[in-house]
């Protein structure tokens, strides 16, 4: 028994750092994309709102290409699997169009091709996240979401550095490295992973079996519609849950800057600077919380993210010095992994079955960029009426609500006649 255990130790950790190495690469290509694309776009146009509206874009196709990506990746079966044959066609097409960014010559040329990387980045963002429910467990999947955060997050000082160090002399070279990595990640998982041997696919394979000749296919629609029309609520309230804290996350950085410069006086750079030992503090509780949640429940911890997030926020409402703001920024953030490491793992474990996976992985990240683009603009409508002093407050009363329809969802989770999803 103890063998078998420390077998299921090893292949856990193998599965959790070739996942984490995925999208490690993908975002690496994201983040640089973000740090330095605002840049080629601006050779061509001087509008700061068109720049704005063009970055945002891959956002915008995100919303409808994810959740049919990780639909059709759901019924499909091959020797490798169902996500690996999209990754290994997708992941070096991916890294083609991010070399050709900086070579082209015009603006349709250039948004031309900022539309194919954006319509491939996007399609292989929730294979390598499906991954995760796919070979792990129901009560290990925290662990190694947390593992994956912590690995996205640190692209963003790869990008920091590349630009620091290369882009002045070598602007278009400096596109290789993280396009390199890709490639070179894209090498690994197609020789050390294949997810047609995971439990995940096993079962999708099996309920395939035993499944009426129209029932073996699962439409975006199809899941769509026995999540609206169920009886079982909770997936429903997770949902407005990612929607209502991704809403008061998103607020709480892109609104920052003027926040710090309106309120406490601060440079731009200054006020810039605010979230930054934020984003170690994220890092450090990242982990934490995921073993936190497998000893007290998923959604206690979730819980009691969301209060510290809100309480933090409330308090620098009143704390408003520089250095005050960025100790109650950090406890926030602390609160926030809570959240963010294990609502998508909640959501895992309400899948009705694991032929659907990748259609809810692409769910909560449409119901997660919905809130990043509606919480901003409800905060700043705030913030017209009431001014930049209590834009922490109205940032805070927008996570409350988060955190009531998560109370709601304890209630109906303690209900459940079978074992609750959500202690997992």
């Amino acid at each position: 028994m103890a063998d078998m255990k420390t077998r299921d130790e090893v292949s856990y950790r193998k599965i959790t750092f070739f996942i984490a190495l995925a999208l490690f690469a993908q975002e690496s290509t994201w983040n640089f994309y973000d740090n330095q694309v605002p840049v080629l776009l601006r050779e061509h146009v001087t509008s700061a709102a068109l720049v704005g509206v063009l970055m945002g874009m891959d956002n915008l196709l995100g919303i409808f290409i994810q959740p049919w990506i990780g639909n059709r990746s759901d019924n499909t079966r091959t020797r490798w699997g169902r996500r690996i044959p999209y990754l290994a066609v997708g992941m070096p097409l991916g890294a083609l169009f991010f070399l050709l960014l900086p070579w082209t010559t015009s603006l349709v040329t250039l948004v031309a091709v900022m539309v194919c990387y954006a319509l491939v980045a996007n399609t292989m963002r929730p294979l390598a996240e499906a991954l995760t429910p796919d070979f792990v467990p129901p009560q290990r999947r925290g662990r190694t979401n947390a593992i994956v955060k912590i690995a996205t997050s640190l692209t963003i000082i790869v990008a920091s550095l590349i630009s620091l160090l290369v882009v002045d002399d070598h602007p278009r070279a400096a596109f290789v490295i993280p396009a390199a990595i890709m490639l070179v990640v894209t090498a690994v998982i197609i020789t050390k992973v294949r997810d047609s041997r995971s439990p995940a696919y096993q079962a999708a394979v099996a309920e395939d079996a035993t499944a009426g000749p129209d029932q073996t296919k699962s439409p975006l629609w199809r899941v769509v519609t026995e999540l609206v029309t169920s009886r079982d609520r909770r997936r429903v309230l997770l949902l407005l849950t990612v929607f209502l804290f991704g809403g008061a996350w998103f607020a709480s950085r892109s609104l920052m800057t003027p926040y710090g410069m309106e309120v406490l006086g601060l440079t731009r750079g200054e006020a810039g600077g605010l979230t930054l030992p934020s984003g170690v503090a994220y890092l450090i509780a990242a982990y934490p919380a995921a073993l936190a949640a497998e000893r007290f429940g998923r959604l206690r911890v979730i819980l009691i993210g969301i209060a510290v997030f809100a309480a933090a926020l409330a308090a620098g409402s009143v704390v408003r010095t520089p250095t005050g703001t960025v100790v109650l920024f950090c406890a926030a953030a602390m609160g926030a992994a809570g959240f963010l490491i294990n609502a998508a793992v909640a959501l895992w474990n309400l899948a009705p079955s694991s032929r659907m996976l990748g259609a809810y992985t692409g769910l909560y990240a449409v119901t997660w960029y919905l809130g990043g683009f509606a919480g901003p603009a409800l905060v700043g409508a705030a913030v017209d009426l009431v001014g930049w002093n209590w834009m922490l407050l109205d940032i805070a009363v927008l996570a409350t609500l988060a955190g009531v329809v998560v109370i709601r969802l304890a209630r109906l989770e303690r209900v459940r006649e079978t074992t609750p999803a959500l202690s997992r």
